[in-house]
């Protein structure tokens, strides 16, 4: 019995290759974008917004806000959860006719005061979905909202003497991957700080207070913040090479 094999034609092998060099181009560049889309250690970027004083001279968060801008550096351990060190300059503005409660030593009701405001904090950030591109990890969502704890520290001054103290961040926020590298957010927290100085009033009601925060200052702010993520976790195509 003779065995027939059929040869290509000419057009026939032509399309054979076309087809198997698009099959190595598509595989070369999927291999490729895969090991570009990295996971980033660290961000950096800076913050602008609002930051209103809360204390014995004002009841209302919304009331006497002032412009505050932020640096801030934040370590991602992974895609549900980083640290963040916040570096903040904004002031503090507030009077006695803002009160909402009669104090004997400003019955006149014309104290005011506006300091200068300082902060440094370190804060830990819980994601409620996992963040990122959707490609440098799978599930990532580019759009979460997260929630923040810390501790830092307080510099106030300027009206009058000048104060430090410490303050315990507590908030929430929203952020979203607006490129591969950029992180645009927003968010709002309530700083309490362990002191009753920032206002320059001490004990107002006339006799002292016990407890941790009892009668103690604090703070709101308000910020956007944008941010740019470097140090990959793993390298690209052409550094594995290296």
């Amino acid at each position: 019995m003779r065995t027939h094999t059929h040869k290509p034609t000419g057009k026939q092998s032509w399309t054979l290759r076309v087809a198997a060099a698009l099959v190595f181009v598509c595989l070369w560049s999927g291999e490729c974008r895969a090991q570009d889309d990295v996971e980033y250690r660290l961000e950096f970027g800076a913050g602008a917004g609002a930051v209103t004083y809360c204390g014995d001279l004002n009841g209302n968060i919304f009331a006497n806000m002032q412009p505050m801008g932020s640096l801030l550096l934040r370590r991602v351990i992974s895609p549900w959860m980083a640290l963040r060190a916040n570096l903040s300059y904004g002031m503090l503005k507030g009077k006695a006719s803002n009160a909402r409660t009669y104090y004997p030593e400003m019955a006149d009701g014309y104290y005011s005061f506006k300091n200068h405001l300082g902060e440094l904090c370190v804060t830990y950030e819980y994601n409620f979905l996992p963040y990122g591109t959707g490609r440098d990890y799978r599930g990532a969502k580019r759009v979460v909202p997260f929630v923040f704890l810390g501790v830092g520290g307080t510099f106030a001054g300027g009206d009058s003497k000048n104060t430090f103290a410490a303050n315990f961040p507590l908030g929430v926020g929203v952020k979203a991957k607006i490129g591969d590298r950029l992180n645009l957010g927003i968010e709002w927290a309530a700083h309490f700080t362990l002191s009753d100085k920032l206002d320059g009033v001490v004990d107002p009601y006339g006799f002292p207070s016990s407890g941790a925060f009892k009668n103690k200052d604090a703070y709101t702010a308000l910020q956007l913040t944008l941010t740019y993520s470097f140090s990959p976790k793993c390298v690209t195509c052409h550094n594995q090479d290296e």
